[in-house]
Formats: C-alpha cells, sequence, structure tokens
C-alpha cells in the first residue's frame, strides 16, 4: 500500500474496523486492520495516526498498547502530541500509558523531553517512571546528548526502533562477550538504560547462548524489564526461547503485562508446542492475556498461510 495514493475510504474502512463502531469486529481482525494503519503511517501518512488515535476510547488494555507502540514505530512528529495526552491521562490503563511513553522515546524528538522527566519524577506508578527513565535516555542518546553516542552495528532488526539501541560489537571472542553482558543485563547497580542496551545486543547476537542469557532477565525485580525480555523473544522467534516463555504464561503469579507479551512472543514463534498453552490461556480470566492468546493463535494462523503480510486490506469499489 502506498501513502498518498491511499484513498480517504480505504482509511476510513481501517478505522472502522479498528474503531469496531458497528461491534461485529474481532479482536484478531481489527489488529489486522491496525497493522494495516501502521504500514500507512510509517510511509509518512498522516491520516493513519488520526485514525489510530480514534480507536483509543475503547476498552481493550491489549489494542490500545498495540496502537500506542505503532504510533512510535511511526516516526512522526505528529505523533507526539495524541501519545502525550495518553501518557497524561490517569484513566488509561498502565500497560497503555507505558507504551505511549515508549512510544514517545521511539520517535525521539526533544520536545517531548519535559512532559517525560515530569512522568519521570512524579508518577507513583513503577513502569511508568521506568519508561519515562528509558524514553529520557534514548532521546538524548539519539539527539547526540549522550557523550556516549557511539556507533551501532548494522542488524536484521534495524527496521524497529528499540527503546534502546543495542551496544556495539566490541569483543571479538562472542562466547567472552555475552558471559560479560549476561553479568551486566542482571547487575541492577548499572543504569536501566545500560542494562536495556545489553539486552538488545544479546538480541542481535541471536544464538542459544545468548538466549540463555536472556532468559536469567526473568529474574529481574522490574515488571518492566521481565515484559521486554518477553518481548525480545517474539523478536528473535527462536525456538530455544519457547519453554522459558511457557513458563512465564502458565504463572498466574506473573504479571498482566509480562504474562501477555510472552504470549504475543509464542504466536510469533509459532513451533507445535505452543498452540495449545495458547489455546488453553486464550480463556485466562485475566482479560489481557486471554486476548494475547487469542491474537497470537491468529499470527499462527497466519503464519501457515500464504498470506504475505499481516494485515487488512479494503477492498473498496471505485
Amino acid at each position: 500500500m502506498s501513502s498518498h495514493a491511499v484513498d480517504q475510504k480505504v482509511i476510513d474502512e481501517l478505522e472502522r474496523v479498528l474503531v469496531n463502531k458497528d461491534g461485529k469486529s474481532e479482536l484478531p481482525f481489527r489488529y489486522r486492520a491496525l497493522f494495516s494503519l501502521n504500514a500507512l503511517s510509517q510511509k509518512g501518512d498522516k491520516r493513519a495516526i488520526d485514525a489510530v488515535y480514534n480507536a483509543f476510547g475503547d476498552e481493550s488494555e491489549l489494542l490500545k498498547h498495540e496502537m500506542a507502540y505503532v504510533l512510535g514505530q511511526s516516526g512522526l512528529e505528529y505523533a507526539i502530541e495524541p501519545l502525550t495526552k495518553i501518557v497524561e491521562d490517569p484513566h488509561q490503563q498502565v500497560m497503555v500509558r507505558h507504551e505511549a511513553a515508549e512510544a514517545l522515546g521511539a520517535l525521539g524528538f526533544t520536545k517531548s523531553l519535559p512532559v517525560l522527566e515530569t512522568y519521570y519524577k512524579n508518577d507513583p506508578l513503577a513502569p511508568i517512571r521506568e519508561t519515562c527513565e528509558l524514553a529520557i535516555a534514548r532521546i538524548q542518546w539519539k539527539n547526540g546528548l549522550d557523550k556516549n553516542n557511539e556507533k551501532i552495528t548494522p542488524s536484521m532488526y534495524d527496521n524497529i526502533v528499540d527503546p534502546a539501541p543495542p551496544m556495539p560489537d566490541t569483543i571479538n571472542d562472542v562466547n567472552k562477550e555475552i558471559e560479560k553482558l549476561k553479568s551486566e543485563l542482571v547487575d541492577q547497580d548499572l543504569p536501566l538504560f545500560h542494562r536495556y542496551r545489553v539486552m538488545f545486543r544479546l538480541r542481535n547476537i541471536g544464538t542459544k547462548e545468548a538466549i540463555g542469557a536472556l532468559v536469567k532477565g526473568f529474574e529481574d525485580p522490574s515488571d518492566l524489564f521481565r515484559h521486554e525480555i518477553a518481548f525480545v523473544f517474539g523478536q528473535m522467534v527462536h525456538p530455544h526461547s519457547v519453554p522459558a516463555l511457557i513458563e512465564v504464561l502458565e504463572n498466574t503469579q506473573e504479571v498482566d503485562m509480562v504474562r501477555h507479551e510472552a504470549a504475543e512472543a509464542l504466536g510469533g514463534i509459532a513451533t507445535e508446542e505452543c498452540l495449545p498453552v495458547l489455546e488453553k490461556f486464550s480463556k485466562d480470566d485475566v482479560r489481557v492475556v486471554a486476548e494475547s492468546c487469542a491474537v497470537a493463535l491468529d499470527m499462527m494462523k497466519h503464519e501457515q498461510s500464504n498470506d504475505l503480510e499481516y494485515a487488512y486490506i479494503p477492498k473498496i469499489p471505485s
């Protein structure tokens, strides 16, 4: 789908599905509409930003968190205002506000620093404070305000804006590097931004040994950090992470945002052992977990199809 060549009727149809105006659009279908709008926003179409923002009155914590992520990946300064409103809205769920703050960091504009600094200092919720801390550090890094702004080794994930840039490749012996990174990943005395950078460097290394190091991150006291470990496994789509992800999803004492992220990661990896556990927890008592499993099952269905992209492309009569 090109950007400005897209008829307004297409935008309107995608918004209709995303907002669920007729009450008949199931969540996985709405997700597909969101990913279509994501593609348009990344090509500079501001209409897609407006369409996504218009759906933030929805009750689904999962969908709104994904919408905030999409706005952050757009790269458009136009998305700052709606994201700021979400961060400032005390009626939005924590997971949604967190994702909006992270999205401001992903956009990387210095004009977002004042609001992020306010909520970093004053928000009563740890996931919001920690997210704002990361977003501030990323914006400073991106804009050269961080004296340690070094060149990053290109990777297969370069089309995704990470909450923190991966650590550069500085050690020739990968096994020694993994051991060093494994130690730093769980070192509570290091800044959170540094530990996130370590996390994304381990993701880029991508070996079984790197996955073993990342699994240790599930023992971290920070809900936000554990949730990001699960997200990284979803990016890597490596079967070696499946046992750890299943353990997280099955742990009903774990917080919702971590279990939800584990479910989505399992849907992306889509090995045979993922299916029964996702089907089981699609009936979970926690709504965001159940919905995440439903979306994950739909993604697995997509992986087994011949469809080129996970999206809804409306057919509008001329």
